[in-house]
């Protein structure tokens, strides 16, 4: 769905707002407003239907590699060879439980966007106040707010006091939003920065509001993210479009084979229903029947191991995929940083003559006799407390929770302090002044603390605390202070500054003479800082060719400090603003990608622009994120990874996979990880599918030989299945590289690199060659029987053989840094196990159409499937010689 372009309310007088939406400051009427639901809806999301069993079942058969596989079975069973109908019916069937098994995950994003929605609002009808459910607001309704509240709509703002709203979901930045009603904006102003406008799903952190409600439901800011999210394709991750191209390519192969064998057959005069035997084997050959299932083993025993490591995968693919990784593109805010704001640095005393502040571990030591009184103004001077049901975590402004861990850092308990020296007056924040006061009794004392914007403060000081104690301010003091004000800002550090006054008496009411003849005592420099442990991450993941990039709707100079900070912006990057990029085309945007590490001050449908601009470039995305405005890129992305401690229940619900510790350290394991199995699933390829080219090339060869056939699909469907499946499981389990995180990632768009390709083809004529060999031999010694048990014996034991030295491309067989694969040994030996089960067991051996064979016979068999390992050596051996 297209939505119109939203009006720009937050550029247009409160006059022309009430005229456009045919509004007052008297609000609506109750009839006006049942006849506006009629027409706007419900102020709720709209939902997606999920897809049906139905439409899951439909596209698991209409698959190639599915549709031969059925194709084999109805003619099996017109020609009355029940076995292999039975057999491949098992097959078809259990690949499509599985395949929706996996597919039939909860679509529940937008329903978790309904979750975040406020259940009543308190609005203006009929003249009078009124609690209603939010999903019966509509635009032109007068809503009220205070703090605690969700904002149940997109507001214009009528009146606000002091009013600080949390938008960190919707804007990424780490801090509430200043609101001020009075003010009017430029048309193009970024969605961060419009202070007169509130949001749906934002929560009233301080202060009161007034607002006129301008859009509702999908109308709404959070609506279009619904709706981004609503029109996001469920997209094929790498490993399902390699998958398809293998499905693909081996069904060219199969027709054109099928092909000749049946012109062959003309040729030969051969009857119909023998070619059509021949045709089913063909058929069955072409398919690697273990590979889908093996592939998805595979992935889900990465899934139980990154699971141990924190690290959740909601989607079976995404263990791969985030192997083949060339991108990672990050939220900043609680995914590189702690989304909580610490205070980094102080200054006090000589700091602001030096020009530098003191880091917070130094302070105690650099200045024993000013710091106390700095920390006991940041302790008392502040509203914000801690949560007692929740341990860690802080009610009230970020910045305050910040001066709380402050205190406590220097031993200072907030509530102690508080209930030793109680408030006994105070003067609120307000956004005119920009600062507020509280008085306090300190050994005998009406001490007042002040707190708020530097360049607000230093006015109304006269004095200044130093080490050698209260002196005079001078004019270059303030022109220290505010330098090193501003060198902290540049810096991206939110300064606040603190100040005191010595009372003769507690203030009244009334009293606003407090805030002058102050005494400046210093400043405070905090951040939301980024996670210690990302540093290494980024640079591990440099390491191994994948580059990091930032984005996020933080400022341009809190995001480049933070990216300069962990290495993600290195000389010769660019940073690009929200606003740079609504200016690029398309074209445009797709050349800058390549370079730009930093993405500031962006949207949601930026932030999904910009992933889609990768994803042509040619790059294999993973996108990380918490909050909502995340989501529709975490879709989008080849991989969404979402944080599982401080993510909204949205980005979760449209993400690949969750971070349960919130680290981005974990995402280093799980790409080295996710590279495992995808080099593991390269072997099982390699090695399943050397096996299907020996089986057509040996059917090829008989029949254009003349010959009767030397397998029966019985005896393909055996091999594919039950020999080469456990191996390759085996294979599926194999440690990883020492050298695995040192090498680019593969960026080719295929499973069959060139080297697979040749590895695949060589070997698999060498074993339909020692195949067929087979076959002759036991015709020549006894009969056609003999001849089928050896070729097919030799197709299985040199398959179970050739498994030990697939582990490596270039090591032998002898030689595996990793160690032993135990698990090879235990396949091999259930595998053997198998095989004599249906060759021994009479009515086994007589439903496979199998004989007896002679020790002379064993001996050819073994003599021919070792020499498939010996093959594969020698080829290794080549090839190290070569380099």
């Amino acid at each position: 769905m297209d939505h119109p372009k939203p009006k720009p309310w937050h550029a247009q007088p409160l006059s022309q707002v009430y005229e456009t939406l045919h509004s007052s400051e008297d609000g609506l009427r109750d009839a006006e407003a049942t006849e506006r639901l009629q027409t706007h809806g419900p102020n709720t999301l709209r939902a997606k239907p999920p897809k049906s069993i139905l439409r899951m079942l439909k596209e698991q058969l209409l698959d190639p590699m599915v549709l031969i596989l059925i194709g084999a079975a109805l003619f099996s069973a017109l020609l009355q060879e029940w076995t292999e109908a039975i057999v491949i019916g098992t097959i078809v069937v259990v690949n499509a439980v599985i395949g929706i098994v996996q597919e039939k995950k909860a679509q529940s994003s937008l329903e978790a966007l309904r979750n975040m929605r406020a259940p009543t609002a308190r609005v203006l009808r009929e003249g009078e106040e009124s609690i209603l459910p939010a999903s019966e607001l509509v635009p032109g309704d007068i809503v009220f707010l205070r703090d605690g509240d969700m904002v149940p709509a997109d507001l214009r703002l009528v009146d606000a006091a002091n009013l600080k709203v949390q938008e960190a979901s919707l804007t990424g930045e780490s801090v509430p939003s200043e609101k001020d009603a009075d003010v009017l904006l430029a048309a193009d102003c970024p969605l961060g920065d419009r202070c007169n406008m509130l949001y749906a799903s934002s929560i009233v952190t301080y202060g009161r509001a007034t607002g006129v409600v301008v859009a509702t439901g999908m109308d709404t800011q959070v609506g279009n993210i619904a709706d981004l999210l609503d029109n996001q394709d469920e997209l094929d991750t790498p490993i399902k479009r390699k998958l398809n191209a293998v499905g693909k390519t081996l069904t060219v192969i199969g027709l054109i084979v099928c092909v000749l064998i049946f012109l062959l057959g003309a040729l030969y005069h051969r009857p119909l229903i023998p070619q059509f035997l021949v045709a089913i084997s063909l058929a069955i050959s072409i398919i690697p029947e273990g590979l889908p299932a093996t592939a998805t083993i595979v992935m889900a025993l990465g899934v139980q191991r990154m699971a141990k490591k924190n690290a959740l995968i909601r989607k079976l693919p995404a263990v791969e995929t985030l192997g083949s990784a060339t991108v990672i593109c990050s939220d900043k805010t609680g995914t590189l940083t702690l989304n909580q704001m610490t205070v980094t640095h102080i200054a006090v005393n000589g700091d602001f003559a030096a020009g530098q502040g003191t880091p917070i571990a130094e302070a105690a030591q650099r200045h024993p006799k000013v710091y106390q009184e700095l920390i006991y103004a940041a302790a008392l001077c502040n509203d914000a407390s801690l949560d007692p049901d929740h341990p860690g975590q802080i009610i009230g402004d970020p910045t305050e929770g910040a001066l709380i861990y402050l205190a406590q850092a220097f031993g200072i308990d907030h509530e102690d302090l508080e209930e030793t020296y109680p408030r006994l007056f105070e003067q609120p924040f307000d956004s005119d002044r920009k600062r507020m006061t509280t008085v306090h009794r300190i050994q005998d004392r009406n001490i007042a603390y002040t707190k708020g914007a530097v360049d607000e403060l230093l006015p109304l000081c006269t004095h200044m605390l130093t080490a050698a104690g209260v002196r005079p301010m001078t004019e270059t003091d303030q022109r220290q202070i505010l330098s090193l004000c501003n060198q902290m800002s540049e810096q991206a550090l939110r300064v606040l500054g603190f100040a005191m006054r010595t009372l003769e008496h507690i203030p009244g009411e009334e009293d606003d003479s407090v805030e002058c003849d102050l005494t400046f005592v210093g400043i405070t420099g905090m951040i939301d800082p980024p996670r210690k442990e990302v540093a290494r991450s980024v640079a591990t993941c440099q390491q191994a060719g994948i580059r990091t990039v930032m984005i996020t709707g933080d400022h341009k100079v809190t995001a480049l400090a933070i990216a300069r900070e962990l290495g993600i912006y290195r000389p010769g990057n660019t940073v690009l603003s929200g606003d740079e990029l609504d200016a690029m085309s398309e074209e445009d945007l797709d050349a800058a990608v390549g370079t730009t590490t930093v993405f500031s001050r962006v949207s949601p449908a930026d932030k999904l622009r910009i992933i889609q601009s990768l994803k042509r470039t040619g790059e294999v995305t993973a996108m990380t994120g918490d909050g909502v405005n995340d989501s529709p890129a975490l879709k989008a992305a080849d991989i969404g990874v979402a944080m599982g401690v401080t993510g909204t229940d949205v980005a979760k619900d449209a993400s690949d996979m969750i971070l349960l510790d919130d680290s981005f350290t974990t995402i280093a394991y799980a790409i080295k990880e996710g590279r495992r199995v995808y080099r593991n699933i390269q072997k099982v390829i390699q090695f399943l599918l050397v096996g299907n080219i020996a089986e057509i090339l040996t059917l090829f060869l008989a029949t254009a030989l003349n010959w009767e056939a030397p397998l029966l699909a019985v005896h393909i469907l055996w091999v594919n299945l039950a020999t080469a499946t456990l191996p390759a499981l085996a294979l599926g389990v194999d440690p990883a590289s020492k050298n695995i995180m040192k090498h680019p990632p593969v960026r080719s768009g295929t499973l069959f690199e060139r080297d697979l390709v040749r590895r695949v083809v060589t070997q698999g004529i060498f074993v339909a060659l020692l195949t067929t060999a087979a076959y002759w031999i036991g015709v020549r010694m006894a009969d056609h029987t003999t001849g089928q048990t050896m070729a097919f014996c030799v197709l299985a034991l040199s398959q179970m053989l050739r498994a030990f030295n697939q582990r490596s491309n270039t090591e032998p067989i002898w030689v595996r840094a990793e160690g032993i694969n135990p698990w090879l040994i235990v396949s091999f030996g259930v595998s053997a196990l198998l095989m004599a089960a249906i060759l021994w067991i009479p009515p086994l051996q007589s439903a496979f159409q199998l004989t007896t064979l002679s020790g002379l016979s064993w001996l050819v068999v073994l003599g021919l499937s070792l020499l498939s390992i010996l093959q594969v050596e020698v080829s290794k051996a080549i090839r190290r010689l070569g380099t």
